[in-house]
C-alpha cells in the first residue's frame, strides 16, 4: 500500500491518508478483507504519530471501509465502490463550491474563477 503525505498541504495528515485508502479500495487496489497495515508500522513508515494514523483508521471504520478486529488488525470492508465514487464527488462538489463562494467574496469574477481552476487543472 503506497501513502504519501504532503506536509506543506493544508489537509490534514488524516485526511490524506483516508482519502488515499479510499482511493486503493474505489480503484480495486485494496479488496475486500485485505489487511491494512498496522497503526504502528504505517506510522513509523511514513514518519508520523501512530495517534494520527489511529485517528485515520477511526474515521474509516466510522464510515464503513475498514473494521477493526482487536488483535487481528483492521481489514477492507465490503463497499460499494460505486458509491463511494459518488461520495468523494461530493466532497469535491462542496470544496469547489467553497473556492467559488470564497473567490466571489474576494471580488473576483467568475471568469477569472473558470480561468485559475483551468490553469490548475494544467498542472
Amino acid at each position: 500500500m503506497k501513502i504519501i503525505i504532503n506536509t506543506s498541504s493544508m489537509v490534514p495528515i488524516y485526511e490524506q491518508i483516508t482519502d488515499q485508502i479510499k482511493t486503493l479500495i474505489r480503484d480495486g487496489e485494496l479488496k475486500v478483507n485485505d489487511v491494512l497495515p498496522s497503526v504502528r508500522a504505517l506510522s513509523k513508515e511514513l514518519k508520523i504519530s501512530a495517534l494520527t494514523v489511529k485517528k485515520a483508521y477511526d474515521f474509516l471504520e466510522e464510515e464503513g471501509y475498514v473494521v477493526t478486529v482487536h488483535g487481528k488488525g483492521t481489514y477492507v470492508a465490503a463497499a460499494d465502490t460505486e458509491l463511494l465514487l459518488e461520495e468523494q464527488k461530493k466532497e469535491l462538489e462542496a470544496d469547489l463550491e467553497k473556492a467559488i463562494q470564497k473567490g466571489r467574496r474576494c471580488g473576483i469574477s467568475d471568469e477569472d474563477i473558470r480561468s485559475l481552476f483551468e490553469l490548475i487543472l494544467e498542472e
